[in-house]
């Protein structure tokens, strides 16, 4: 803190003062009591030892005194604004959210509180998934941390800085999700994450079309035009209204929370060389295998029971989001086992 600096400045230069003048006769032990006492202008009425035989002493400590003055008035002004106004619980509260952030591993990084990054950050939380938030708007990270409590952890800054992703947490993070509104931050960003760490997955937002092979040639892995996703939405609205409602309604059940997730196939799992069959994920975790990508890249859509899982595949499953964790956990550590 400035004042705190200010202060202590003050009682190092009274101190190196009365050590000068007194020519030695002081121990710095009773030179900074004396400033103490003088700059506090509580005084005891004491004076230094033999402080008659330095006369320009008496003078230096007329000077601390009207230094200190100042000097303490104005750090007793700012301590009291820190602790009234909040600062004080805004800084803990920044000391303990820069501390979990500094223990994340494999989260999610979310550029950018505009709309769309308001919704991917309540998908993200909902799915259970782990994000940090990054956005200059302290007003607006503040709002959202009221609506979603310790759930939400953000970073104040502006997402194109270099220091801002790195405190995020980006060299750590398994993606980034980048929901700017200007494309060409959106741009830097993703050079600046890419170039922070080779192995992050990084989706994009983009308004204009010509922006999306210059984020993919940048390091997109995936960018999504909001028009895009919006036209397709309005065309399925008129055509196959059921099917939309029902995805909607799958998305907000709160009781079930079923969700569409990918599960990888590890090469050392139980699964590899088996059939859907013998897996029966359905009865297992209650999860249907809606596609099967198989190792080459192909998609098999609504495979049969005979279909085989290779290692490399990614099965495409509707559960519930909170067998998810398991499912993974008993595919990836090959402990899938015989009943």
């Amino acid at each position: 803190m400035v004042a705190g600096g200010i202060l202590v400045l003050a009682v190092l230069v009274s101190a190196t003062g009365y050590r000068f003048l007194g020519e030695g006769a002081w121990t710095w032990s009773d030179c900074f009591y004396m400033s103490a006492i003088t700059l506090s202008t509580v005084g005891f009425g004491e004076t230094l030892e033999g402080m008659d035989a330095h006369p320009l002493a008496r003078g230096w400590t007329l000077a601390v005194i009207f230094m200190g003055s100042g000097t303490l008035l104005y750090f007793v002004s700012m301590l009291t604004a820190l602790i009234v106004e909040g600062d004080l619980g805004g800084y803990l509260r920044w000391k303990r959210m820069r501390s979990k952030i500094e223990s994340l591993n494999d989260h999610v990084i979310v550029c950018g509180a505009t709309r769309t990054g308001d919704h991917v950050l309540r998908e993200l939380i909902g799915a259970g998934r782990r994000a940090v938030l990054v956005d200059k708007d302290e007003s607006v990270l503040l709002r959202l941390a009221e609506e979603h409590g310790d759930k939400l952890l953000f970073v104040v800054g502006d997402s194109t800085d270099d220091a801002v992703l790195i405190e995020a947490g980006v060299e750590r993070a398994s993606g980034v999700l980048i929901t700017l509104s200007d494309d060409r931050d959106a741009l830097f960003v993703t050079v600046t994450a890419r170039s922070l760490n080779e192995s992050v997955r990084i989706i994009s937002s983009a308004d204009d079309p010509a922006s999306v092979h210059k984020l993919e040639r940048s390091g997109a892995e995936s960018v999504v035009s909001p028009h895009l996703i919006g036209g397709m939405r309005m065309v399925s609205e008129m055509i196959r209204p059921t099917v939309v409602h029902f995805l909607d309604q799958m998305l907000r059940d709160r009781e079930k929370n079923l969700r569409i997730e990918e599960i990888a196939v590890p090469a050392n799992s139980a699964l590899d060389g088996r059939t859907l069959g013998q897996a029966d994920l359905a009865r297992r975790e209650n999860a249907l295998v809606m596609a099967v990508r198989d190792p080459d890249g192909g998609y098999v859509y609504n495979p049969p029971p005979g279909h085989v899982i290779g290692a490399g595949s990614v099965l495409v499953v509707l559960a519930q989001s909170g067998s998810i964790p398991d499912l993974e956990r008993a595919i990836a550590d090959g402990t899938w086992g015989e009943d």
